[in-house]
């Protein structure tokens, strides 16, 4: 698409010289994400203030121009992949904290702030943002906003759903609006505030959030457990949480990922059928009760070891299997398919079973790990050449139809961007997605904003 020139004078006039590129390789370093797809922009424009953002849909709505918000890029779904050209806003320079109020439990931010950021800006006041995806030293506030991205501390803390009061943001209408409140109760009317996280840039642009704070516990303790195989690390999952106590983290590696660990990370990496990684936290005098109560739940039918951490060093030593997965995927293929379903706790033993077989039907190597303690595993086929990658996206269909049987649900923090798109109707009912289409409607009456991602 080539933008009509009354519409580069405007973005010029907007942006200024200095924040609006019609460059190739501008274009081109903005025209992929982490899912390793791309399509070119016409233009990069870099918002540094609300009313920019108004103007720029305003005249983006006049032309039938798409407007693809952007982080930092870290999605693996291609949710920022500007597939129908237009214009790429990147928000990496309106990365203000506006406010921290510890009396009031909130930290008011733009989008652009990064999360390692925040946490870092918090941390003197005793406070966290629950929200901690693995890329959070690089990825934005907004941008884990957009596909409620969460991480490991989710199973107790919550997800950004739960983590967010406020926000404010232009629909594609090109009116500004705020949903939410600054209290910790509200029941005034429709929550557009959850409506709009995770609904991956397609109803509106954030351009503000408040942030629901929680206090930082003083101790944390590290558990890592080995089972004779997955079936009973799964099942042990289960017991940990059927159990008063919640960890803070609950983490599953099976088998096949923790021989790919060892092989990359040494002898530091155990081999087992499969482990998991659990941590508790809370005030110093509290954390012995905890340990142990969790430890109980842990043991039982297949567990091989259970250490307890007693020093940071040691806690870095048992988590250097998870910190090993990455890279170690990378030296087998660097076409990793990575899916991040989830299932009910309870059905966790069925879903590492099904794609056990489903690895054997259409041999293709896959390594499960994950967020146990929510049923969110993430799912990384391995592909080597290009017969293992049709047999993958093959693989693909019957995995997502397993999940579904198991009433769980095709993403848990990465979002559906373009990859799970095709899929939505399998989760979803007709009736359903057309209420959703009616939403997109009312929000996106022209279908500008971010064209040809989430829904089908």
């Amino acid at each position: 698409m080539k933008l009509p020139a009354s519409l580069l004078d405007t973005l010029h006039t907007i942006f200024g010289a200095h924040a609006c590129s019609t460059d190739d390789a501008e274009r081109l370093a903005y025209a992929y994400d982490n899912s390793r797809r791309h399509a070119l922009p016409d233009a990069v424009v870099f918002v540094q203030e609300h009313a920019q953002i108004e103007k720029l849909v305003l005249a983006c709505r006049e032309h039938r121009v798409p407007i693809i918000a952007r982080g930092r890029g870290t999605n693996t779904t291609g949710a920022t992949v500007p597939v129908d050209g237009g214009i790429v806003v990147s928000f990496e320079r309106m990365n203000r904290i506006l406010r921290i109020d510890p009396d009031n439990r909130l930290a008011v931010v733009e989008p652009g702030v990064l999360n390692g950021d925040l946490q870092r800006a918090l941390a003197p006041h005793g406070f966290f943002w629950p929200p901690d995806p693995t890329s959070s030293p690089w990825c934005s506030i907004g941008g884990n906003l957009a596909c409620n991205s969460a991480g490991p501390r989710t199973v107790k803390y919550g997800s950004p759903r739960e983590n967010t009061l406020g926000l404010r943001a232009v629909a594609g209408t090109g009116e500004g609006f705020r949903s939410g409140t600054y209290t910790s109760k509200g029941a005034t009317g429709y929550d557009l505030t959850r409506l709009l996280i995770g609904s991956e840039g397609t109803l509106a642009l954030i351009t503000e959030a408040t942030l629901k704070l929680t206090p930082k516990p003083s101790g944390l303790r590290t558990l890592r457990a080995t089972y004779r195989d997955v079936s009973s690390a799964a099942h042990a999952v289960a017991r940990i949480m059927a159990q008063p106590v919640t960890p803070c983290a609950l983490e599953f590696i099976d088998d096949v990922a923790l021989k790919l660990a060892h092989d990359h990370g040494g002898d530091s990496v155990p081999l087992a059928g499969a482990m998991l990684m659990i941590e508790v936290d809370g005030e110093p005098d509290t954390l012995a009760s905890a340990v142990d109560a969790v430890s109980r739940a842990a043991r039982g039918d297949g567990l091989e070891e259970l250490r307890v951490a007693q020093s940071a060093e040691e806690t870095q030593a048992l988590w250097s299997a998870r910190k090993a997965l990455s890279p170690a995927q990378r030296t087998i293929s660097p076409n990793k398919i990575n899916e991040d379903v989830v299932v009910p706790v309870s059905r966790l033993p069925e879903l590492v079973d099904g794609i056990r077989q489903l690895s054997k039907k259409h041999d293709v190597l896959i390594v499960t790990f994950g967020h146990a303690g929510n049923g969110n595993l993430h799912v990384n086929l391995l592909p080597r050449d290009d017969a293992e990658r049709e047999r993958a996206h093959a693989c693909l269909a019957d995995f997502f139809a397993l999940v579904i049987s198991l009433q769980g649900t095709l993403s848990g923090e990465h979002g559906i961007g373009l990859v799970k798109r095709e899929f939505m109707s399998l989760a979803l009912q007709p009736s359903t997605l057309s209420l959703m289409h009616g939403v997109k409607a009312a929000f996106d009456p022209d279908g500008i904003l971010n064209p040809g991602k989430l829904l089908p």
